[in-house]
């Protein structure tokens, strides 16, 4: 079991002394005054050598090492300093066992740390659990346990006996989720859960591969297709799944293994396994498709608005062309009009004349409507209408709005959208809400 979480290196490396820092070394391996005087006791230069190395290494990794004369030189050359040993002192130190436990024991005394016996293991055990229902990476949880014991000034037992405590751990969390969603899994909906891992013949996929195949661009299919889930997943009371008595951590968890996992391998979990992944995928996903709902409705909107401005960019530089001989005539009348020596009766004339009546004729021939405030924007934007009917009413019918009093105007308009679309009635009745509209658009209502 430890092997499949850390290779034989690795296990190794948990064992033993790793490399030390400049930080680690300073805060570590400085002795006290008082340490000095507890390191004194044990007399033969060796046995001082060595227990200091024990009493230094067990607060820096929260255990120490089999093979102390193997701690890292330069923290062996420190201690060494401060005692006025020599390094090679600690040659052959820890070679008789009893000695170097019975230094361990008296070292963990000292320092007010204790053995992992069956209080400390049992708290172990519930700190673990805790952790597993947020985070189910088995080597993040060995860390996380290693982290806690030391935090607790419990020393840590081997390697493999702290993985098996994961893995009890994680065993447990998945024991715990079902408990805690198993209110939620009536016969009904477990068969529902089940049903999406069936093949549907008019996808010709499961329901599950079905509701994680996102779309591929914005169109009022693309809308569409997200409405019909949007519309399965409320059916199945997706949307109003409480699953807050799991952690979030949990919730996510789960949601990806359910989104990772085929059809098929769902199938072969066993069912309390199984339904609480379906259960938190499910909730997940009524968020998802509804938010993939409003993108693509916003996406698919705005697109049609950004082609009107396009539009309409073209035709008010077309517009810009056409005036331009307009303007050159306004030119040549408006000194005549502003010359106070010319009499009034011959002000006509003198155009005609002066202008030709061909070009009086072809400027008046192609006088334009005055724009109004949007430049005609809101028209152009009409012009899409009938695409914008292909997806708008489906959208209106699924999503809800709320907002606050500025928006209750606009949520009222909405509503009665909402039903000139199921009624299929055109007239929007008298006193329907405007004051959202902006003032630029307020002359189409006028």
């Amino acid at each position: 079991m430890a092997t499949r979480v850390f290779s034989d290196e690795e296990l190794e490396g948990l064992r033993s002394f790793p490399a030390i820092g400049k930080d680690e070394l300073i805060r570590y391996f400085t002795l006290t005054p008082a340490d000095e005087a507890f390191l004194r006791k044990f007399r033969r230069s060796q046995n001082v050598l060595g227990a200091a190395v024990q009493l230094s290494t067990l607060p820096w990794l929260g255990f120490v090492p089999d093979d102390v004369p193997a701690a890292p030189p330069a923290a062996v050359g420190r201690l060494a300093r401060q005692l006025g040993l020599a390094v090679a002192d600690l040659a052959g130190y820890g070679e008789r066992e009893q000695t170097r436990t019975d230094h361990l024991r008296q070292v963990a005394e000292f320092l007010s740390w204790k053995p992992a016996k069956v209080l400390e293991l049992k708290e172990l055990d519930e700190f673990l659990l805790a952790r597993a229902m947020e985070h189910d990476s088995p080597s993040l949880l060995f860390r996380l346990g290693c982290e806690y014991l030391r935090a607790a000034k419990v020393i840590r037992p081997g390697v493999v006996s702290l993985l098996e405590k994961v893995a009890t751990a994680r065993e447990a969390a998945e024991r715990e989720t079902h408990a805690r969603v198993a209110h939620l899994l009536a016969p009904e909906r477990a068969r529902g859960l089940d049903g999406l891992l069936v093949v549907d013949p008019k996808l010709r996929s499961s329901r599950l591969h079905w509701l994680g195949t996102g779309p591929v661009q914005a169109s009022p299919n693309s809308v569409g297709g997200e409405v019909d889930k949007l519309r399965f997943l409320r059916g199945l009371d997706a949307d109003t799944l409480d699953l807050s008595a799991l952690p979030a951590e949990r919730r996510r968890h789960l949601a990806q293994i359910g989104r990772r996992l085929t059809a098929q391998a769902l199938v072969r979990r066993e069912p309390n396994r199984r339904h609480p992944i379906l259960l938190t995928l499910l909730a997940q996903s009524a968020v998802d498709v509804l938010d993939s709902v409003v993108q693509l409705f916003d996406q698919t909107l705005s697109g049609s608005e950004s082609r009107a401005r396009i539009k309409l960019r073209d035709e008010l530089a077309e517009r810009a062309k056409l005036s331009e001989g307009r303007l050159a005539l306004l030119d040549e009348i408006l000194p005549v009009l502003a010359d106070v020596g010319i009499a009034d009766e011959e002000v006509g004339a003198l155009l005609r004349e002066k202008i030709g009546m061909d070009r009086i004729r072809a400027a008046h021939a192609g006088a334009t409507i005055r724009l109004p405030k949007d430049h005609g924007h809101l028209a152009l934007l009409a012009g899409s209408y009938s695409y914008i009917r292909q997806f708008a009413p489906k959208v209106l019918e699924v999503v809800r709005f709320a907002g606050g009093t500025d928006a209750k105007p606009l949520i009222e308009a909405l509503t009665i959208l909402r039903e000139l679309n199921a009624t299929g009635a055109r007239n929007v009745p008298d006193g329907a809400p405007t004051v959202f509209v902006p003032s630029r658009w307020q002359g189409y209502l006028d």
